[in-house]
């Protein structure tokens, strides 16, 4: 079975340019991923960030699944503890009336944020957290599942009432997501662009340890895995390299703290590195997923067969709108990508 491809969208803030444009771009994109051939469009959430422009990715999936035509459009993720799982079932039934068929609802536990800012979104924030499953419970039984005999809002309806329900996901960086994924019987999806350290082994946890739903709808009957993947392609294999200047010194700011707007090549390349820092950089450099598009192709398909992921969800930040457009098309080109008709 050929890897499924699929994009992770973080509305990235580029220095120069404001948050409303990251905003447009990624409608942009997403419009254009939809005829590219895409399987998925994913919206990632953060908080109180200078980085990133995406605090509320229910509204993007609104808006991107009312201009789309056959697209699925989703989160990646919504941090539940910082919501109401109801509100959050009732946001994701509109999505499903806009667009039937056509949603993923991603769901995490991390804040998407500093631990100040989860206080001021939820004042019980650290019991929400670790909440997370019986939160993950409550919004499938308001989605379809139905609430537990004895709950205290079991007679409380998730409206609109829609014939259809999203698709729920699992996100995660670690082993616990991988927990939740398998014991509710949902598709799990492995951060590696935040960090690759027990990657395979969060996998293996999720495979091993599922439990098959066959009679639930919504509910999967085999595992469903995928990957979020940091991935640039151009042209040439140098170019590729030159456009990630900007990521390479982005990452270097967010390892010491500092998430400030993505950098220009030019103010990556005038950067006055340490040898420190070029330390730090260089095995990040050395597995990072860069060149050609048959290149980045081969590394994200071996990546996924070492992970026994099905598909790959692409992170593409670029100073450069164009050249990330170019970038995810020239790799829907190299997977042989090709618009399907439209959902019924």
């Amino acid at each position: 079975m050929s890897l499924g491809l699929a994009i992770l969208d973080q509305s990235t803030i580029a220095s120069g340019r404001g948050a409303d444009e990251a905003i447009r771009e990624t409608l942009a994109l997403a419009r254009l991923a939809d005829d590219w051939g895409y399987g998925r469009y994913w919206l990632a959430e953060h908080h109180n960030s200078g980085a990133h422009a995406g605090a509320a990715p229910e509204m993007l999936v609104a808006a991107i699944a009312a201009t789309t035509r056959r697209i699925r459009v989703g989160t990646a993720g919504v941090m539940l503890p910082h919501y109401s799982a109801l509100k959050v079932a009732e946001q994701f039934k509109v999505a499903e009336a806009i667009a039937p068929g056509r949603i993923d609802l991603g769901l995490g536990r991390a804040p998407g944020s500093d631990g100040r800012t989860a206080f001021a979104l939820n004042p019980n924030a650290n019991e929400a957290a670790e909440r997370f499953p019986n939160q993950v419970m409550d919004l499938l039984g308001w989605l379809g599942d139905g609430l537990h005999e004895g709950h205290p809002f079991r007679a409380v309806a998730a409206n609109p009432q829609v014939p259809t329900r999203p698709q729920v996901w699992i996100l995660g960086s670690s082993d616990y997501g991988a927990q939740v994924a398998a014991w509710f019987g949902l598709p799990y999806c492995f951060a590696h662009f935040i960090g690759e350290r027990g990657s395979e082994q969060a996998m293996a946890t999720y495979r091993e340890g599922f439990r098959p739903f066959p009679h639930l709808p919504g509910r999967l009957a085999a595992p469903q895995a995928a990957l979020g993947v940091f991935a640039l392609t151009a042209e040439t294999e140098a170019e590729a390299w030159r456009l990630y200047r900007s990521r390479e010194l982005w990452r270097l700011f967010r390892d010491t703290g500092r998430f400030p707007p993505l950098p220009s090549v030019e103010e990556a390349e005038a950067y006055p590195y340490s040898e420190a820092e070029r330390a730090h950089l260089a095995p990040l450099r050395a597995r990072a997923i860069v060149g050609a598009p048959e290149q980045v192709k081969a590394k994200l398909e071996a990546l996924a067969a070492a992970h026994g992921a099905d598909e790959v969800a692409v992170l593409t930040p670029c100073h450069d709108p164009a050249a990330r457009q170019r970038s995810y098309r020239l790799l829907a080109e190299a997977f042989g990508l090709s618009a399907a008709p439209a959902a019924a």
